[in-house]
Order: C-alpha cells, then structure tokens, then sequence
C-alpha cells in the first residue's frame, strides 16, 4: 500500500471523528507500528495537519475544522476519479476484480458530498466486449514481464490456428480489445481480436521486442495496422464538414477549407475502416482520391443499390 493512499485513509478517518491512532494503520493496511507512527508524523509535520491525541479516546483528532489534504477537493481531480470509473465501464473491464478494488480505494481519496460524481458523467461506446479475464490477465503478464504468449486464435473464417507472438501493444478500440503483437507463425505484425483468443498462455521464452518495435502501428488510419498505402483524400460537405472539422481521425490527418466544406487527407493501410466511416455520412462524403478508393467505394455503393432495389 502507498504512503497516499494511507495519509489519505488517515484523513478520512480523522474527519469522521473516528480517533484513528497507529494501531488503525496497522490493523488496516497490515504495516509495522514504527510505519504507521511515520504516517501520522508525515501528515502532521510535512501536511502541516492540524492533530492533536486525545487521552481518553486513545487516538487522535482534528484541532481546526476544514482542513484538507492538497488536491483532495480539487474539481478536476475528482471529475478524473469519475472518468476512471465510467471507462472501465466502457471498456469492458468494471467487472475485473482489482478495477473494483482501485475504485474503492480511489472513492476513499474523495468526500462523501463529491462521491456522486460518477453518476454525472455518461461514457458510450457502441460496441463494449468484456473481455475472458483468465485471457486479459494472461496477456497483461506477458506485456509486462516480456514474454511470448501462445495464443489459440479463431479467425473470422472460423479456422483456428496456435499461435505464438510477442506482445507489443494492448488496444482498446471504441469499445473492443485487441492485441498487436509480432506473430512467429506469419513473421509480421499482426492485431488480434481479443474475442477471438480462445486460449491464452505464458511461454518461457522472452520476447525479443526491441527487435519488433511495432513502429508502423500508429501511422495510418483505424484499427487495421500498418504502414500507410496511400493517403485518402475525402470531401465533406454540409452537417458532416461541420462534424469532422472538429474530429480527429488520425494524428497525420490534414484538413483543407473549401466554399462547400472540407477535405480531410488521411493515412490509409487497409480499405475496410475508411470505407465504413466514409458510408457513415452518406451523401455529405465524397472520395475524391486515389481512384482505386474511389472505384472501390463505388463497387459497394452499387453492390447495397442492388440489394435495396430487388424486389421493387
């Protein structure tokens, strides 16, 4: 346990009234007397907290009213607590144990008045997977200890394949976790979908990741990384140029202004993504480049009209 999260606990108890004294300390955070002493010596000496023993209840409490801990009534530092919550939520991940355990531990840190907080602030992501959390636990070891992983994974075809990689980085994207790692069996990179990991475990070897520094992870568009093929250049125009002038899509992403909107251009590895996002806005989005984007986009376009207009 930290020194924070103990001062703070000290606090709390102190402010309730509750004559906390070492043996509080110990019996809560299962630390020595000759620590707990230094806790109560840290918050009154180095906080400057006003404390003082009472004999006769055998512990100590608060001579002056409103003090506080520094940043422990700090709206942005409370909002944070609440935004923590609200992500592990969104992400899939509130029902891990040790999530619930910081949670409690981070709600001790904030009054009892500012505890609603959460409930104030809405997170959504359309799609959320929870994640298997023998799996996810399994991965989070590798990424930390530097192991191989070997995996047992399903494609979307249904084939499954054992796998060995080395983890580089764990995604949560909008909703969904995957998993980039460097893959033995192909001798790439690869992004695995965690809900496709059917398997998960810890290989004795350690992962040669300084050789595989998954460097074209972030250089181009969505989740299907990569280095970039070719920038897509999209026009937008009514409610849509004024939705995506305020959007980021990529950290390389430029914008040009025009009379009828905007152009976005934008890194692009694979097709998939930006073909879905471009369908998302409709007619207010328009392909202006490369042409084999653009052909692409309207390969789909007329393969979905000819799905609509049968049986008319």
């Amino acid at each position: 346990m930290s020194l924070l999260e103990r001062v703070y606990f000290l606090h709390r108890q102190l402010i309730e009234n509750r004559y906390p004294n070492s043996r509080t300390l110990m019996e809560e955070f299962e630390i020595s007397q000759p620590t707990a002493r230094r806790d109560i010596a840290y918050l009154r000496d180095r906080l400057l907290a006003p404390i003082g023993f009472d004999q006769q209840q055998n512990g100590f409490y608060y001579t002056e009213t409103g003090f506080d801990l520094p940043f422990a009534n700090s709206p942005r530092i409370v909002f944070l607590l609440g935004m923590l919550n609200r992500l592990a939520e969104e992400t899939g991940l509130s029902g891990l144990p040790e999530i619930r355990q910081l949670e409690n531990r981070l709600s001790a840190m904030v009054g009892r008045d500012q505890a609603h907080i959460s409930d104030s602030i809405h997170c959504e992501w359309v799609e959320v997977e929870h994640p298997d959390a023998r799996i996810f636990d399994t991965i989070i070891e590798a990424i930390v200890k530097r192991r191989q992983l070997c995996i047992e994974y399903r494609s979307p075809a249904k084939q499954n394949t054992s796998r060995t990689v080395e983890p580089l980085k764990l995604i949560n994207y909008q909703g969904r976790w995957y998993l980039s790692a460097w893959c033995l069996l192909r001798g790439a990179h690869r992004t695995f979908h965690l809900a496709r990991i059917t398997a998960a475990e810890l290989a004795a070897k350690i992962a040669a990741s300084s050789d595989h520094t998954g460097q074209d992870l972030d250089r181009s568009f969505g989740i299907f990384k990569g280095p970039p093929r070719y920038t897509a250049h999209i026009r937008f125009t009514g409610t849509a140029a004024e939705l995506v002038r305020n959007q980021t899509w990529h950290k390389d992403q430029r914008m040009n202004e025009q009379e009828t909107g905007i152009v976005l251009h934008i890194p692009v590895h694979d097709d998939r993504e930006i073909i879905m996002k471009i369908l998302q806005y409709g007619s207010m989005a328009e392909v202006i480049g490369p042409p084999a984007l653009r052909e692409r986009l309207g390969e789909e376009l007329q393969s979905m009209n000819e799905i609509y207009s049968a049986g008319k």
